[in-house]
């Protein structure tokens, strides 16, 4: 587990003491690392820059870094050990699955906790005090892409699926939402079938549309070379709306071939001078293009320093900031709202749209669709 050492309390040479926050971040594999690690670049940069800007009242912000490694019970374990550690709020997580434990035992034990970048729209049962999220619901993004599917003719829409609440929640949004404009949805077992029956499947069933609801590199990036080498097949879509393509694995493992793959990513149109500015140093600090998912982690801190600075660093404190006000994100102004079917503050929307990597230049990306 990837740790910080617990912060000791203030001496008076040390100065007046932090404010902590916990993250959570998939940092080892079976996570998507890659994911996770865009992620804390985007939360360590929050921290940093507002300790440049003075800290909290003159008190610096100190991130607790957890390694969830896509494991539940693990996030579970991390969020009793950072309350126990005296933190003011939980920020993070990728895995939707990961976040939904994270968010109840959160819930269950009175932490704020900020979801920054899992979807799946239900991460409580029952309506949640403690827990707000920036990212969009699953259902709201996952109907745009269906939407975008309709508007480019596709009626017919085989998924590639593995077993997770999160797979089964996207077909489900997909074949309804398909459904309603007289579409359909046929689903290939992605943990049961090679790529090549994969293959063979969608050749025999005539779908014009092939999503990849399943992991990378594995089985996604085998999926797509037996897809693509197959001539039966030329002109189906290949789309992976969990945006697999966005992240530099992808384009690494499959170079050409993983060009023209439709994935979802919650960016404007157009980025504001912030969005500009922090890219910049996100750039800076990774060493390649940031994703979204790195200005879900800056707008996770963005939001929690307001709290702590307008409502004050207990715990109850920051959940005042959910009810009220607007925080400047790079994404646009975050505002909390109640949005049935989530059970947690909703910021009620990101922008989304849907992208992919332009063939011709595959480390370029293009628009498709906005959101």
């Amino acid at each position: 587990m990837h740790t910080s050492p617990p912060p000791s309390d203030a001496t008076p040479e040390s100065g007046p003491p932090p404010v902590r926050l916990g993250a959570l971040v998939p940092l080892t594999r079976p996570g998507w690392t890659e994911a996770g690690r865009q992620l804390l670049a985007g939360l360590e940069l929050g921290v940093d820059e507002v300790n440049a800007g003075g800290g909290i009242g003159g008190r610096p912000l100190e991130l607790l870094v957890r390694d969830t490694a896509a494991d539940p019970a693990r996030a579970e374990a991390a969020v009793e050990e950072l309350a126990g550690l005296g933190v003011a709020a939980v920020a993070g997580e990728y895995h939707s699955v990961v976040a939904r434990a994270a968010a109840v035992r959160a819930e269950t034990l009175g932490v704020p906790f900020l979801c920054s970048s899992a979807v799946l729209d239900a991460l409580t049962d029952q309506p949640a005090r403690w827990v707000a999220r920036i990212a969009p619901a699953q259902s709201y993004g996952w109907r745009i892409y269906a939407d975008f599917l309709l508007a480019q003719g596709h009626r017919r829409v085989a998924v590639a699926r593995q077993a997770s609440l999160y797979w089964e929640s996207g077909t489900r949004i997909l074949r309804e939402q398909l459904a309603a404009q007289g579409g359909s949805v046929v689903e290939l077992d992605a943990g049961a079938l090679t790529p090549g029956e994969l293959r063979d499947a969608l050749a025999e069933d005539g779908a014009t549309a092939l999503l990849l609801l399943a992991g990378t590199p594995e089985p996604a990036v085998p999926l797509v070379r037996a897809v693509r080498a197959d001539r039966r097949l030329d002109g189906v879509l290949i789309g992976a709306p969990a945006g697999q393509p966005e992240l530099p694995g992808w384009l690494a493992g499959l170079g050409a071939e993983g060009a023209g793959v439709p994935f979802l990513r919650y960016l404007p149109e157009r980025p504001g001078p912030s969005a500009v500015r922090v890219g910049e140093a996100l750039r800076a600090r990774l060493g390649e293009e940031p994703s979204f998912v790195a200005y879900e982690g800056w707008d996770a801190v963005a939001v929690l320093a307001e709290a702590l600075r307008t409502h004050g660093t207990g715990r109850a404190d920051v959940v005042r900031a959910w009810e009220g006000g607007a925080v400047a994100g790079t994404r646009g102004e975050i505002r909390f709202s109640r949005v049935a079917g989530t059970g947690v503050w909703q910021w009620a929307w990101p922008p989304v749209q849907v992208a992919d990597r332009d063939l011709a230049e595959p480390g370029r990306f293009r628009v498709l669709h906005q959101g």
